[in-house]
């Protein structure tokens, strides 16, 4: 099967891998998820070399956080941003009340969600494996 192109998305495609079978399968499993992987509600993404990004799916819960935003880097996929100032230890005792507060009520992906945030930020703050980099946001004018 051909496939014709835009000379920009070639060029693209040429930045993710320089064969461009192999370039296409990684953005569309980046995408759309592959079989074989099927996308987690929490993911960490590689950065750069032993860096990670936290990426998460759509959630109202931490929709909710006012400290907290969530970026769409991805379609449904979200990076966390925290408001400059704020302890990242404050994202995980939040995450513990929400867990624990008798009155909500989450489905089962926003229950799992924030049980993975909470296990995966509790286990890298105790093994002084999380830090914070701020990011620059640029106003539309």
């Amino acid at each position: 099967m051909t496939v014709t192109l835009p000379e920009r998305t070639l060029a693209q495609l040429a930045a993710i891998n320089a064969d461009r079978a192999r370039a296409i399968v990684k953005v569309t499993d980046a995408l759309v998820g592959s079989e074989q992987r099927r996308r987690r509600p929490v993911e960490l993404v590689e950065m750069s070399p032993g860096k990670f990004l936290i990426v998460v799916g759509p959630s109202q819960a931490l929709n909710g956080i006012p400290f907290l935003k969530l970026i769409e880097i991805a379609p449904a996929r979200y990076l966390l941003t925290m408001m400059p100032g704020t302890a990242a230890e404050s994202l995980e005792v939040v995450l513990r009340d929400m867990l624990h507060d008798p009155n909500a009520h989450y489905n089962e992906r926003e229950h799992a969600i924030l049980l993975e945030l909470i296990n995966l930020i509790g286990h890298q703050r105790r093994t002084k494996h999380m830090s914070k980099a701020e990011i620059l946001i640029v106003n539309s004018d």
